[in-house]
């Protein structure tokens, strides 16, 4: 099942993984990020290798030798797919002799793709291209912008079910992690949900407390006047709310 993304922007150094298949709840087993790392395991997924992976590439091994670990040690990493970036920012990629076609992995600068069980090879790469050409973008937008491609090339094969989107600022915890576990369009679903976090929720994300920010903000006016700021922008643009929320 699945292809997905890893994409690092060095401008604000967030990480991301952005994944989609036709297979229920992907989002919540594919990808695993860290502050500097990320990994995502998928095809016949062991999660070790996303769990142990982030560890052991947060304390500082080098992702090739990782992977090597994990196909020496796996006994079913020939279906098996997994690629990785490490905390130095070097990028590698398995897809193992039985994943079902067709299935394939592409390193580029700063990203890489990887997907089986896909309508074909133009599938990861309509999504490198698509996240190349995006650079403008802010790394969630890319991410959703590369996987549209991907998905317009052909996708899954199968179909559509679910998608995911996770990304960290620099930290252990996540900016951001939205997912679509069971829907007829799930990376529309998963932009309207980015949408939506773009009213109040991500003002949040960046007010939050970190590792280096013990208490982050420790009063409310700062992010109360942003989240108000955004509110008559998009006021001012006619901008609809596509929230489903009740009202207040």
């Amino acid at each position: 099942m699945t292809w997905s993304i890893i994409a690092h922007d060095p401008s604000d150094g967030a990480i991301g993984i952005a994944v989609a298949s036709r297979f229920f709840a992907c989002g919540a087993m594919v990808p695993y990020v860290g502050a500097k790392t990320a990994v995502a395991s998928q095809a016949f997924c062991n999660p070790v290798w996303g769990t142990e992976g982030r560890d052991r590439l947060q304390a500082g091994e080098a992702a090739r030798d990782v992977l090597a670990d994990f196909v020496k040690r796996d006994a079913g990493q020939a279906i098996r797919q997994c690629h990785m970036m490490d905390a130095q920012g070097d990028f590698v990629a398995h897809t193992g002799a039985d994943c079902t076609d067709w299935a394939g992995h592409l390193i580029g600068d700063g990203f890489s793709v990887a997907g089986n069980m896909l309508a074909g090879s133009q599938v990861i790469e309509a999504t490198a291209d698509a996240l190349v050409q995006s650079r403008d973008l802010p790394l969630p937008q890319r991410l959703l912008a590369a996987m549209r491609a991907g998905e317009k090339a052909g996708g899954d094969k199968r179909g559509k079910q679910a998608a995911g989107l996770v990304i960290h600022h620099g930290e252990a915890h996540p900016w951001l992690d939205l997912r679509v576990d069971d829907h007829g369009d799930p990376l529309a679903e998963l932009d309207r949900l980015l949408d939506v976090a773009g009213e109040r929720y991500l003002f949040f994300a960046d007010a939050m407390p970190g590792a280096q920010r013990f208490s982050g903000l420790p009063t409310r006016e700062a992010l109360d006047a942003r989240i108000e700021a955004e509110y008559d922008r998009r006021l001012r643009a006619g901008h609809v709310s596509r929230s489903l929320a009740t009202d207040p």
